[in-house]
């Protein structure tokens, strides 16, 4: 056995970019870049955007308005993509998070600022999606799992940069600074996308599925917003919560109905037929869940009970974002050398339980070494999981189909990660109503938090099983052959 797989060419197993695919690379880069640095980049400056614009009531908004639109968006950029090609989706999407940038900080009221982030989040959901899409376009499949590892780290960078960035834009400069920081960064990918991407060829006549984007966008924008206002904004005995979840539910039923019959859906129910790909999707909702859903609620205890400063109970995240940053470089390039990926979701959500159940027992005098260990074994779960899925994804379905793949596997992620949120928020919120006291404060915390982390647990314990029905890389590169045969 020479161990090369047999279904990989030699020139794949050899490839390299050349100048224009580098150029390439690097202008999806930057658009992941762009959009994954907005959306930590504003959190520190929240409080003095509220001060300054008289909107303290509204602070939730700025961040939801960007979060519902970039969300709901992501099936329609995937669609389209795939369609029309990702070159003049990308620069559009590019353009419209310009403008949003420019407006967000020319705003003048709260209210301004809200339509104008929603605005910036249509074109920040178009820049993920679209960017991770087209690395398909010129990269091989058996090569592709070296450069999503790349694209994992330039996100965890962002992240990592977002908050720094903006404080130090805040105290030096002014809040309406971190909005155009973005023009900058985002005429350099405009112009490396025009000049590297090549021209999309014409492709068939299409039918768009009006109907279908209607009803998947009111569903998502529905679902989003209920996970979004329960329990702070209104109440759970709220008639209108509860319509919005009503409405939610009937626009989905009605998407899925009406995607059974239309020539050429927005997104076809037939890829849940291909078993990786379902699962992929899937996991990567409890990912979603597991990952956002217990960590957003661990600077309250950093912060109320070991008493941090907002700034260094920030500092204590970047244990998760090192370990997800240099396991989301060394899998990608492991995955490549060995054109195996199906380990990696499954240690990742190996280690994601581990962290989780060691964050369970967390207490007040808990060693902080305790605690930082975990966030990086978390963040080293992560860096296995979350780019590995989007490819497994890729992989089992038609490569026609990728910007539909890679939309649905954001999405699903996305959407894990907004009802986890609300849901661990409600369970804070009902073990804290009462308290009154501070000693019985902090210790409460504590017992909310460990009820999070065990429940955010069980759903990664459900990724881990669910990893083991993956099918690898060469089972699945079979598959497309044989499909591609019979075309």
């Amino acid at each position: 056995m020479s161990g090369q797989n047999p279904v990989i060419p030699q020139d794949e197993r050899d490839f390299r970019l050349d100048w224009a695919a580098r150029l390439m690379f690097v202008a999806i880069l930057s658009s992941i870049f762009l959009a994954a640095m907005d959306q930590t980049v504003v959190s520190t400056a929240l409080p003095t955007i509220a001060r300054d614009l008289h909107g303290l009531a509204k602070l939730p908004w700025i961040v939801t308005a960007y979060l519902l639109t970039s969300t709901v968006c992501l099936p329609v950029y995937g669609k389209l993509g795939d369609l029309l090609g990702r070159k003049y989706l990308l620069q559009s999407a590019v353009l419209l998070f310009l403008a949003g940038s420019a407006l967000s900080g020319l705003a003048q009221d709260i209210d301004e600022l809200i339509v104008f982030r929603a605005i910036q989040g249509i074109g920040g959901g178009g820049l993920l999606v679209t960017a991770i899409a087209a690395i398909s376009d010129f990269i091989p499949v058996t090569q592709r799992g070296r450069y999503q590892g790349l694209v994992g780290a330039t996100f965890g960078l962002a992240t990592l940069i977002g908050p720094f960035l903006g404080g130090f834009i805040v105290e030096t400069l002014s809040w309406r600074w971190i909005f155009y920081i973005n023009v900058p960064i985002g005429i350099f990918a405009l112009l490396v996308i025009g000049a590297a991407f090549p021209k999309p060829e014409r492709t068939a006549e299409w039918i768009m599925d009006v109907w279908g984007t209607v009803l998947l966008i009111t569903g998502l924008s529905a679902m989003v917003l209920f996970a979004s206002v329960a329990g702070p904004v209104l109440d759970w005995n709220s008639p209108a919560l509860w319509l919005l979840l009503a409405l939610g539910l009937g626009s989905f039923t009605g998407f899925f109905l009406f995607e059974r019959r239309h020539p050429q859906p927005l997104l076809p129910l037939a890829f849940f037929r291909f078993r990786t790909f379902t699962l992929s999707v899937t996991l990567s909702f409890f990912v979603g869940v597991a990952m956002l859903g217990s960590i957003s609620f661990l600077p309250i205890y950093l912060q109320d009970v070991r008493h941090f400063s907002p700034t260094m109970s920030g500092l204590e995240l970047l244990y998760l974002l090192f370990g997800m940053l240099a396991m989301s470089i060394l899998a990608g390039r492991r995955i490549s050398y060995r054109q195996r990926y199906r380990e990696f979701p499954i240690m990742g959500a190996v280690l994601i339980t581990l962290s989780l159940g060691w964050l369970s027992r967390l207490g007040e005098q808990t060693p902080m070494w305790h605690i930082d260990g975990a966030l990086v074994l978390l963040g080293l779960g992560l860096g296995m999981t979350m780019q590995v899925l989007v490819l497994s994804a890729q992989l089992a379905i038609p490569h026609r189909h990728l910007g539909v793949a890679t939309s649905t596997v954001t999405l699903f992620r996305s959407m894990g990660g907004t009802l986890g949120v609300a849901a661990f928020g409600a369970v804070f919120s009902g073990l804290m109503a009462g308290v009154t006291s501070s000693a019985e404060h902090a210790a409460m915390i504590v017992q909310t938090l460990r009820t999070d982390f065990l429940i955010a647990a069980s759903f990664s314990l459900a990724a881990f099983i669910g990893a083991w029905f993956l099918e690898d890389m060469s089972t699945l590169l079979k598959k497309r052959q044989d499909r591609e045969a019979i075309r």
